[in-house]
């Protein structure tokens, strides 16, 4: 079930085929990671699948399987301040297209998790939940999990109130706790609630 894109796709002489996704479109703060991944076809890997359905363990074992035998794969960073200028939906379309085309490898045909990639100079389909339809793109989604979540293990060193490590930014009881007490930290995203809202606030007093 998993192969059934790059298969058809195959069947049409596609040979080189890149799955692309991203991480962290929710999130109150940290960047948001893309990743594009070239899987071999003569290795591949069982169990990839969408990286929220897999356990951290998993996903640790499949990112190294992923990165080991992968024709090429790239993880871009799109850091929150883009994301506040850009906007998320935008942000991520941004990281998705740098993925693909920093990739180290001719491709021919790009498969995206739902994100159409106007402007992109190679043939694609954006296919709806095609994390858990699709191998190459599943690859490209642990890549980039995997990434953000250590990411914001490090980010929580830095921050150690937040709990960064835990939620990894996202709207949690203990992230929304966290900033009403201490306020956004460097790495919030100031174009989302609830941190927007403190920043109009805290600006209302300055004025």
């Amino acid at each position: 079930m998993m192969h059934r894109f790059e298969e058809a796709l195959r069947k049409q002489h596609y040979d080189s085929i890149a799955g692309c996704d991203e991480v962290g479109r929710g999130p109150l703060a940290g960047p948001v990671v893309c990743a594009a991944v070239v899987l071999d076809p003569k290795y591949p890997i069982e169990g990839i699948y969408d990286s929220k359905g897999l356990s951290e363990k998993r996903r640790n074992q499949l990112y190294e399987a992923i990165i080991e035998h992968a024709l090429a794969y790239k993880v871009v960073f799109i850091d929150h301040h883009d994301v506040d200028t850009l906007n998320v939906y935008q942000a991520s379309k941004k990281g998705m297209i740098e993925a693909i085309q920093a990739l180290d490898y001719p491709v021919d045909y790009v498969l995206s998790d739902a994100m159409p990639l106007t402007g992109l100079k190679i043939p694609y389909e954006a296919i709806i939940k095609g994390d858990q339809k699709s191998v190459s793109i599943a690859a490209a989604s642990i890549l980039a999990k995997v990434e953000r979540d250590r990411y914001m293990q490090e980010a929580a060193k830095m921050y150690p109130e937040y709990g960064f490590e835990k939620h990894k930014g996202y709207p949690t009881k203990e992230h929304l706790k966290a900033l009403k007490t201490y306020g956004p930290c460097p790495i919030h995203r100031k174009s989302f609630n609830p941190v927007k809202a403190f920043y109009e606030i805290q600006q209302s007093f300055e004025v």
